[in-house]
């Protein structure tokens, strides 16, 4: 079908709309400039072109597979996985994250492997990727637990029918519904499968901030809101009976239990409500402290009750830390909480932003106040460019030394797109120790467990420069440069 050029523009739009994705709508719409159109013409732009997005979303499925195949592939080493190397193929190539990538790889089996339907409709542009991706998964689910095909096939047509005039969460209960009808297993077998799901997850976000997910069983999870809860009610509790014993009549008695209070978490004090006064190579509290500690009685408090519960559960976890520090010490560190400033910004004559290893910039003031009472590493670096040059200590090989000179240049596994903590990666020899490789900053660096195997055992190689950047080569015979890592900078 083609769109009549001798039309006005609107009315092209509103025969687009009802095209399916392909190349020759989408380069009309390409030609049309949306800031001339009306505010409903504006509108029907915007649909056309999501309808083209989904066709284009079914074409980099195709590509996807053409790479991963259409089943998954297992390796026949005992450590990998599947999928380890079609995977890294993809994630490379897009810049993706490797889940990222093999949440893609998993679609596009699960649309092209069993829901024809879905992949039609997408390709026409009927639904948006949200939608297919949504039910995707939600009948990987289904087919995982021997769903029939005539059950998965008459589902996927309701949930198309569905998907018209709802939005992909919409379509995602209706289909969790139909599938729980249709399943031959129990619903105690359904829930006990979902239980193995159960995980914590951080995401940075903007301003200093993150977003920390609990997926628990539901006993679990107000296992959690309680302890929160009980936290909160136990001090306000006391903090009550203190205002009824006192009246705070006496200004020195006031004053008294204010200074106290600073030695704890959530007084009036902003600085104190997120982060603590205290703070040690544990975390923000130091050893000593205790969960009776922090339900101590304050002198005022003007938080509401999420940022109550924020704080009673960061303080849980502070305590925790520090009654296993003496035993937990990766890497023969104890886990803690890193920030890089300038000299200038710790001394308060500059207050440049300072680098929280894991998130990025913070403010000078939170940096200083996390850093009060930390232990002090002195960093040499380049002053063009910020690498780090020196540990700040003269030694060939002592090992200690160089483990932590590792850590700290390079702050997260070297694999391109790879977050994974420095802390919890392996040493690795770019040229191999048996090769001749040298104990060496240069020839050392962190990966994690599952990128240092695959250098290992399945074809890819590492190239380790001086400055800590590195080259990485696939078995495709892709290269994939990674830049060192200035240190006042996120990794």
């Amino acid at each position: 079908m083609r769109v009549s050029l001798e039309k006005p523009v609107e009315e092209q739009l509103i025969e687009l709309v009802n095209q399916p994705g392909g190349y020759e709508p989408l380069g009309h719409l390409i030609g049309i400039n949306p800031e001339k159109l009306t505010s409903a013409g504006k509108i029907d732009y915007l649909a056309a072109l999501e309808k083209q997005n989904s066709w284009l979303t079914s074409l980099i499925q195709r590509a996807t597979l053409a790479i991963a195949g259409s089943e998954p592939s297992e390796s026949q080493d005992l450590w990998e996985g599947v999928d380890e190397s079609e995977r890294e193929d993809v994630a490379t190539a897009l810049r993706l994250s490797a889940s990222t990538a093999q949440t893609r790889i998993d679609v596009a089996r699960v649309l092209t492997n069993h829901l024809p339907a879905t992949c039609e409709a997408l390709a026409n542009g009927d639904i948006s990727p949200g939608h297919a991706t949504l039910i995707a998964r939600e009948s990987s689910e289904a087919i995982k637990r021997g769903i029939s095909t005539e059950d998965l096939l008459r589902i996927e047509n309701k949930a198309l029918s569905h998907a018209e005039f709802h939005t992909p969460a919409q379509v995602g209960r209706k289909l969790r519904s139909l599938f729980a009808h249709a399943t031959t297993e129990s619903f105690e077998e359904q829930v006990m499968a979902a239980r193995d799901t159960r995980s914590v997850r951080m995401y940075p976000e903007g301003d200093g901030m993150a977003t920390l997910i609990a997926l628990l069983p539901i006993e679990d999870a107000q296992t959690v809101m309680l302890s929160i809860n009980s936290l909160i009610a136990m001090r306000d509790s006391k903090n009550c009976a203190l205002k009824s014993s006192t009246g705070f009549a006496n200004a020195k008695d006031a004053d008294t239990t204010e200074n106290s209070d600073k030695e704890m978490v959530g007084n009036g004090n902003p600085d104190n409500q997120v982060f603590g006064q205290r703070s040690s190579d544990i975390g923000v509290f130091g050893k000593g402290t205790s969960i009776k500690d922090y339900a101590k009685p304050q002198s005022q408090d003007n938080r509401n009750i999420d940022m109550k519960r924020a704080d009673a559960l960061t303080e849980i976890c502070g305590d925790l830390l520090a009654r296993i520090s003496d035993e937990y010490q990766p890497h023969r560190r104890p886990v803690s909480i890193n920030i890089t400033m300038d000299l200038p910004t710790a001394l308060g004559l500059a207050d440049n932003p300072a680098e929280l290893a894991g998130y990025g910039p913070i403010p000078a003031s939170i940096a200083r106040h996390l850093s009060s009472d930390a232990k002090w590493r002195k960093f040499v670096t380049d002053p063009g460019t910020g690498n780090l040059l020196s540990f700040g200590r003269e030694s060939y090989v002592p090992p200690q030394p160089l483990v932590d000179f590792l850590t700290a240049r390079d702050r997260t596994c070297r694999f391109p797109g790879c977050s994974q903590p420095a802390r919890v990666s392996d040493i690795d020899h770019a040229i191999p120790w048996e090769e001749g490789g040298e104990t060496s900053p240069e020839n050392l660096g962190l990966l994690c467990r599952r990128h240092h195997r695959m250098k290992t055992h399945d074809g890819w190689k590492l190239e380790s420069f001086v400055d800590g950047s590195c080259k990485w080569s696939s078995p495709a015979g892709k290269e994939f440069f990674v830049p060192a890592r200035p240190i006042n900078e996120s990794a």
